[in-house]
């Protein structure tokens, strides 16, 4: 199983960030060690001074696909969750200034908490399914998957000309805008609508 990330796919948060706006979309990799379950905690790791936190909806593949045309691609997943991509902002910046992968901000171990997850047919549009993550009780980051640059079936399109996607693997489908860092003894809530998906803590 493998985690592909999607970048700056909400424009606001390209901007926050002061990235350009892609002209395809982009993706990097976590992989399984990424991945915290059942709402257990988030331990600080000892390697950065700062973890921002990024909330995303994330799809899974229900079956094997190779270049995958965009009309086709919604028969490719059935369940959707939400996670949050935690990153190692100072990690990434340093490598950035280097002109360096930067994998080590974001794929380190325990890097990517993820919900459950529910069949997409609960959800009359998966392009219009808002979400919100809290921090201590106040919303952090919120929108609405409308305003993706790249909607889900064109991700799972262009990602599959590159990945092979094998059944159990994970797309999340970018941040909005509000990402920030996290302190121990924070208190993480994430939401799908008003259902409560997350509900954790850093330690």
């Amino acid at each position: 199983m493998k985690i592909i990330c999607i970048g700056r796919n909400y424009v606001e948060h390209a901007r926050e960030l002061n990235n350009p706006l892609p002209q395809n979309p982009i993706f990097f990799m976590k992989h399984e060690a990424c991945i915290v379950r059942n709402n257990k905690p988030f331990f600080y790791p000892d390697f950065s001074q700062n973890i921002h936190h990024e909330v995303e909806i994330v799809v899974k593949i229900g079956r094997l696909g190779k270049a995958i045309a965009k009309k086709y691609a919604d028969r490719y997943y059935d369940e959707i969750g939400i996670g949050i991509d935690f990153t190692a902002r100072d990690l990434q910046d340093d490598a950035r200034k280097k002109g360096l992968p930067w994998e080590v901000a974001k794929a380190f171990d325990n890097s990517a908490p993820i919900s459950r997850f529910y069949n997409k047919k609960d959800f009359p549009d998966i392009q219009n399914i808002s979400f919100h993550l809290d921090i201590n009780g106040k919303t952090v980051q919120h929108s609405n998957t409308a305003n993706m640059i790249f909607p889900v079936d064109e991700l799972i399109s262009y990602v599959s000309r590159f990945i092979t996607l094998k059944t159990g693997d994970l797309i999340f489908t970018g941040t909005p805008s509000g990402v920030g860092p996290v302190a121990i003894g924070d208190h993480l809530e994430a939401f799908i609508e008003d259902k409560k998906m997350m509900d954790f803590w850093v330690r």
